[in-house]
């Protein structure tokens, strides 16, 4: 009994406490970083495609592989898989953390497939395998990223050729891949309504050069190789014309919006820009030059700016149901907060954020814009009415506790997110400013990157210091552009209108006339 004692001693159980606290935490953060869900649905992914590759059509027919192809199939399925899902891990980790866009790939992925497996059953299933494998670079280069849709397009080239039936043709895979390179490279952006069509053409031009140059490395030139790949290049700038019609589906579908459409929201007859020129006119000149000031900055280190410019317009859309609150919009010099107490002014400020996000969701602003909204203060603390609420509280020696006067957030998650935060702060902060000059805004804007930075607002967006400090350069820039200086006009003492020649010469006769009396 002694002994058990001894080994309970305070200090060791309270060691055993803390190693079982620690290991928890780390159980919780695996559990709820998506990981667990993502390997799950990778696990189906490769039993579903196990079992669909282990058919195979012969003349219309469709049959089962020989056991020994059908192993052959799992294990490359597996391998394949997992060296998608350890690129996914090591370069794009954020996916992992929403089950959904995980389902919504693994998914896309499926669907791909199980159309290059249907296009066996017809004799152009050569031409439509291609032209689905480019559908899905194209695809994934709109959602994601054009270095995303390359590495996973030819993951998905290998895994189409069991689908289609051409394993071992090394050519099949070839002519996919030029098609799927083509696309993703050409897709960098979608500004005008013709991109994707263009795209569709070099692509199938790419696509004809490889499947004519691989067939004829098989077989002497004939009429039938320059067909096939004729229709092979036909079928890819079909299915371009055919995403490209029904793109506004894929956007909704994947809750993302291309470069076209934030173009149609970034015009100023929009409904919700007009509300806010009409209501707010303060906030909607502000929001103007924030978003001159973000699209800059994000310029600079190859963020999207015009992401960053439309989402500025929006973000402070929910100061249009109490315009007179906010500084920028008040007329007289009277401010409506000096009838509120600092909590009821808290109240008010913060609230500005869910009316937004509430307007956001009446007038369907995408997600990539009600992003702007929710984060463009993160988690900051409001710093005026706190310390009004600190010297309210002096005389009764309770302070008010910071966690009240904070933004809820979230805190930005891409850096164009940060970028408008940045931008938005430094604006205000230089208004303010008794003296503007190049140097006061340089150290303005340098000291609010430092103090969000230490406030922990961009420890989730990736940003880099590198790029925090060119950020800071181009906001400096552009801030010092719009409050550039003017040389002062002289102030010079009126001079006495001179008068006409003809109205001196009436006056003379007058005076000769009175003289002659």
């Amino acid at each position: 009994m002694g002994i058990l004692n001894k080994n309970l001693s305070p200090r060791r159980k309270q060691l055993r406490e803390t190693l079982a606290i620690e290991r928890f935490a780390k159980l919780a953060e695996v559990v709820n970083s998506g990981l667990p869900t993502a390997v799950s649905i990778l696990l189906v992914f490769i039993a579903i495609c196990s079992f669909l590759f282990s058919f195979k059509t012969n003349a219309g027919r469709i049959t089962y592989r020989p056991s020994h192809q059908i192993l052959s199939v799992i294990i490359f399925v597996t391998v394949l898989s997992f060296a998608a899902s350890v690129y996914i891990y090591r370069y794009n980790y954020r996916l992992i953390k929403s089950p959904m866009r995980v389902l919504s790939l693994v998914g896309l992925f499926l669907i791909l497939l199980l159309l290059t497996k249907l296009s066996t059953l017809t004799p152009v299933s050569q031409y439509l395998s291609v032209a689905v494998a480019v559908a899905g670079a194209i695809i994934m280069t709109i959602v994601y990223s054009q270095r995303f849709a390359l590495v996973m397009g030819i993951f998905y080239s290998a895994l189409a050729c069991l689908a289609a039936g051409f394993e071992t043709d090394f050519g099949f895979f070839l002519t996919m891949a030029a098609g799927i390179t083509t696309s993703s490279f050409m897709l960098r952006e979608i500004r005008t309504r013709v991109k994707i069509l263009e795209v569709g053409v070099f692509a199938g031009a790419a696509v004809f050069i490889l499947s004519f140059s691989t067939d004829l490395f098989d077989s002497e030139f004939t009429r039938k190789i320059f067909a096939d790949a004729g229709w092979t290049a036909t079928a890819v700038i079909c299915v371009a014309v055919v995403i490209q019609a029904f793109l506004p589906f894929i956007e909704k579908a994947f809750h993302i919006a291309t470069s076209m459409t934030l173009l149609d929201y970034s015009d100023a007859n929009q409904p919700l820009l007009k509300k806010l020129a009409m209501d707010a006119p303060g906030t909607y000149s502000h929001s103007l030059l924030i978003g001159s000031i973000a699209e800059t900055a994000a310029d600079a280190i190859g963020a999207n700016g015009l992401l960053c410019r439309v989402g500025s317009y929006y973000h402070d859309i929910g100061k249009i149901g109490k315009p007179r609150y906010f500084v920028e919009n008040q007329i007289s010099t009277a401010s409506r907060h000096d009838l509120l107490s600092p909590i009821m002014s808290q109240l008010v400020i913060v609230g500005h954020v869910r009316d937004g996000l509430e307007l956001a969701e009446e007038y369907g602003l995408p997600a990539v814009i009600r992003q702007f909204i929710e984060t463009h203060h993160g988690t900051t603390l409001i710093e005026y009415f706190y310390e009004e609420a600190k010297k309210k509280a002096n005389g009764t020696g309770v302070l008010p506790p910071e966690s009240e006067f904070r933004y809820p957030g979230p805190r930005p998650q891409t850096k164009e997110a940060a970028i408008v935060m940045l931008a938005d702060a430094v604006e205000g902060a230089v208004r303010s400013l008794t003296e503007i000059n190049p140097t006061k805004i340089e150290t303005t804007v340098h000291n609010m990157a430092i103090k969000r930075l230490q406030d922990g607002q961009f420890d989730e967006c990736e940003l880099t210091l590198r790029e925090l400090s060119r950020i800071e350069e181009a906001i400096s820039k552009n801030l010092t552009a719009h409050y550039h200086g003017r040389v002062a006009y002289p102030s010079a003492t009126p001079a006495k209108p001179s008068q006409p020649q003809h109205l001196l010469a009436d006056e003379e006769e007058d005076e000769a006339e009175l003289e002659n009396d």
